[in-house]
């Protein structure tokens, strides 16, 4: 399966749990740290998890390895790094505030289709 396969896999895994304003940010000429990088929002802590659940199962299931979880308790800002994609999990407050999309500007947005 090839990056944008599997990245249009985990965008239609967030919109499945209704994660909010999913934006995918292509970081091959930007950084070092992942091809892709896969944002999104939801309205809750336990809508966070529940993305960040069905991201890590839906990799799983298609044999990527999950490298490591960070923040998944407290569910505020909850990141899944999965080798060559890393997805950002917010709750919409914190990604406001954060502003990944900001930071990382210069990366190219990528359109992925929903299914």
């Amino acid at each position: 399966m090839s990056n944008d396969q599997f990245v249009k896999s985990i965008v239609n895994a967030i919109d499945d749990k209704r994660g909010h304003d999913i934006l995918t940010l292509d970081m091959r000429d930007v950084s070092v740290m992942a091809d892709y990088f896969v944002i999104c929002d939801a309205t809750s802590e336990r809508l966070v998890q529940t993305i960040a659940k069905e991201v890590k199962e839906r990799a799983e299931e298609q044999g990527v390895e999950v490298k490591r979880t960070e923040g998944f308790e407290h569910a505020r800002w909850v990141l899944v790094d999965l080798g060559d994609v890393i997805c950002h999990i917010f709750h919409q407050d914190e990604r406001n505030y954060y502003n990944l999309e900001k930071l990382w500007g210069d990366a190219p947005i990528v359109s992925v289709e929903i299914d």
